[in-house]
């Protein structure tokens, strides 16, 4: 037996790699293969059992539940008339029947396959027909109004009658309930089954993968192995090693290849630590200007404002105590020293305002635009009235949003359209809104003086103004403020070309704020009634 072994493995050691592989790949197929006939037919059992447990024994069994209750009602109903003779008694008996009738043909229907459930069946129609031919149709056909004789004549017998169905009823559901037990033992034992088959084909893949893998090991050539120690230290960040090429021609052309693109890799690195280099200095300025405007902000609402307020206190006081003591060109004077204060402290607070926008932390929210609205027109309730304005709008969305936000982009828009009104006509103003895609297009019309198109992309720089202060109050910062809450809600805005009878500013939300703007700051709450300005 040791002599036939020995011719055996030594005809294995002759074997390749690939012809190891071939085999043990065909064995696990074969095995594979019968493991997946056997787990296919587990899972047919597995779901005809299944199907037969939810769609037959459990509905067969509630069924016979529920037409007992209908047996029952039956019963209760021909007693009470039987003994008082009102017809209201006969409303439950009637609707069992119907519901007797109901159950009866959906237990027929469930249980047409199986014979001794059938006979169970039979036997509860048969005994049912034996009481209600005795007992419940003689008492229901009685006239109403006085207690029927037959109720109390036939009283035992009925007891008797009943107490026979009653026991056909409690056959027939104990022999479905053994059924269903049944049924689920066996799902359970077929699910058993069948995760020991899946388990099996598990193991067995796991157990072709480790032959492929260990196969592969073992075919590794002496030049695979040195073309990997080049490559591990190169990996380790010898870019400038050399690959050697070794072996046979088809290896000295990879290795040729990998050399190629190590040489490449050490140009594009080269190239991706300078861009950095570049990035670094653009974040350093970027900070340094972030740092300026946090100081601008600091100063504008700290430094700037108390020698403001002074000022302006002052000159409001001087106003007051000599205006008209002194000559016409000395009131002017104090007028204009006024107006300045006044002026620059309104120009101040915009542009604190403007500042904010984006860069003071507010947590985004469900927004209902329609109720910002209705508050906006609230606090432009004067404007609104002293001009007449007519201001209607479409539905209005919800959005996620920062409200305050929202608040100053609806005061700027909708003061812009009151303020630059034509004299002659009283302002029309109209809100609209419509779904685009992932967006909502919003436009505010109105029928004032309009905005020439070549001045369309100058309306929405800072501190531009088309008109002079005299005619037209305002700072110049209402436009762009509102650019920069639109863009940072990831949305555009514009002025419509297209429009020539008044101005027409649209714009576009999103339903929720790109993630960038999710992940960055939102400005901090500002006065709900600044001057909006164009």
């Amino acid at each position: 037996m040791s002599g036939n072994a020995r011719p055996r493995a030594r005809r294995f050691s002759t074997w390749t790699t690939r012809r190891w592989l071939r085999v043990g790949v065909a064995v696990s197929l074969t095995v594979l293969a019968l493991l997946g006939v056997t787990g296919a037919w587990v899972l047919a059992q597995t779901e005809s059992i299944s199907e037969d447990l939810v769609e037959v024994r459990s509905p067969a069994l509630s069924t016979s539940f529920r037409l007992e209750s209908a047996l029952l009602n039956q019963e209760t109903g021909i007693r009470g008339y039987g003994a008082t003779g009102i017809p209201e008694f006969l409303v439950p008996y009637r609707q069992g029947l119907t519901d007797q009738a109901t159950h009866t043909a959906r237990l027929t229907e469930l249980l047409h396959d199986d014979a001794a459930d059938l006979k169970d069946l039979e036997a509860v129609q048969g005994a049912a027909e034996a009481w209600q031919a005795r007992i419940a149709r003689p008492i229901a056909a009685a006239p109403a109004g006085t207690p029927s004789s037959l109720a109390t004549e036939r009283a035992a017998e009925g007891k008797e009658a009943f107490d026979a169905l009653r026991s056909a009823l409690s056959g027939q559901q104990e022999r479905l309930r053994t059924e269903r037990a049944h049924a689920a033992e066996d799902l359970s034992s077929t699910m058993a089954l069948r995760n020991w088959v899946f388990s099996a084909i598990a193991a067995v893949i796991l157990a072709l993968t480790i032959l492929i893998f260990e196969g592969l090991r073992r075919g590794i050539t002496a030049p695979l192995a040195q073309l990997g120690a080049d490559a591990r230290t190169i990996a380790g960040g010898a870019f400038d090693h050399p690959i050697t090429p070794a072996g046979p021609a088809d290896l000295r052309r990879l290795s040729g290849e990998i050399d190629f693109m190590r040489r490449r890799l050490v140009r594009e690195l080269a190239f991706t630590e300078e861009a950095r280099l570049r990035l670094d200095a653009q974040t350093a300025d970027l900070q340094r200007s972030n740092a300026e405007l946090e100081q601008f902000a600091y100063v504008a609402s700290h430094d700037l404002q108390e020698p403001l307020r002074k000022v302006s206190s002052f000159t409001q006081l001087l106003q007051r105590r000599y205006g008209g003591r002194l000559d016409d060109r000395a009131d002017q004077y104090i007028d204009y020293a006024v107006d300045g204060a006044n002026r620059m402290q309104t120009l101040i607070n915009d542009l604190l305002d403007f500042s904010r926008v984006g860069r003071v932390h507010h947590e985004l929210q469900s927004v209902d635009l329609g109720s910002v609205l209705e508050r906006t027109l609230s606090s432009l309730s004067v404007s609104i009235e002293e001009t007449g304005a007519s201001i209607t709008h479409d539905p209005l969305p919800s959005l996620v949003a920062d409200p305050t936000q929202m608040g100053m982009l609806w005061q700027n828009l909708i003061g812009n359209a009151v303020k630059f009104h034509r004299p002659e006509r009283t302002p029309e103003i109209h809100i609209s809104a419509a779904p685009e895609g992932a967006l909502w297009r919003f436009a505010v019309t109105d029928n004032g003086i309009g905005i020439d198109p070549e001045y369309a992309e100058k309306v929405f720089v800072i501190f531009q103004r088309l008109h002079t202060k005299e005619a037209y109050k305002g700072s110049g910062i209402g436009l762009a403020m509102c650019k920069k809450i639109v863009e940072f809600h990831g949305g555009t805005i514009r002025v419509d070309p297209d429009h020539h009878d008044g101005a027409r500013i649209t714009f576009t939300l999103a339903a929720e704020p790109p993630q960038t703007a999710a992940a960055s700051t939102l400005p901090e709450a500002t006065r709900a009634d600044a001057e909006p300005t164009r």
